[in-house]
């Protein structure tokens, strides 16, 4: 009886911890002011030498600017990619550094999840890195005082479209190559107009000297 009580006061405080903390995600970024036709197209997982490369040949070719979440032990292994994404204009966020669901964190490992890639992604593009995106969408309860130390902001998918230029998940790459053209094609007829995060919420970013840059 005790041990069957202690395994359900167990099983409530991750709920609480894990499930619970999900009553608290509308306070994430989801989408930009409706006062404007403008979207934003994000891309998970990266960055991946051979993918991340082609992706971003496809964007320089229809003269878009997106969003890249990469996983900070990804970009530690591809430091290359990391810089040519940052010089053709993207904006950079973190996706953690393992792509660990959070759902399986506890307060250090959720630290080092979210502090971890926002240090190395930020010295390596020399300006600060402000949203992370949880993998899988699981977030918890120690998520929130997290990003709030790192200065970052959390993004969910809505207005901001979530794609994988990696392989996160089985074969997303393929098919987001074959479907981003179309799918640039498509928006633009309906009277979008393409933006990154940071400009879809109007938020200056910062250079390496601190000085501060109005999104254009």
């Amino acid at each position: 009886m005790i041990l069957a009580r202690l395994a359900l006061g167990a099983a409530a405080g991750w709920a609480a911890y894990a499930w619970g903390a999900h009553l608290l995600t509308p306070g994430c970024v989801w989408r930009g002011p409706a006062t404007r036709r403008h979207i934003a197209l994000t891309f998970d997982d990266g960055p991946d030498p051979a993918w991340t490369e082609r992706t971003l040949a496809v964007l320089d070719r229809e003269a878009v600017r997106a969003s890249f979440f990469l996983v900070g032990e990804r970009a530690a292994r591809a430091p290359e990619t990391v810089a040519r994404i940052a010089a053709a204009g993207h904006d950079i966020g973190s996706h953690g550094w393992s792509h660990r669901s959070l759902w399986l964190c506890g307060p250090r490992r959720t630290e080092d999840e979210i502090g971890r890639p926002q240090r190395f992604l930020s010295d390596t593009i020399g300006r600060p890195v402000r949203y992370f995106r949880p993998p899988w969408g699981m977030v918890n309860a120690a998520m929130f005082g997290a990003l709030r130390r790192h200065g970052q902001r959390c993004a969910h998918p809505g207005a901001i479209v979530d794609l994988h230029d990696a392989e996160g998940l089985r074969h997303a790459p393929e098919r987001l190559l074959a479907a981003l053209p179309l799918m640039i094609a498509g928006l633009r007829e309906l009277g979008y107009e393409f933006a990154t995060v940071g400009e879809l919420l109007e938020e200056p970013t910062e250079d390496r000297d601190g000085r501060r840059e109005m999104p254009i």
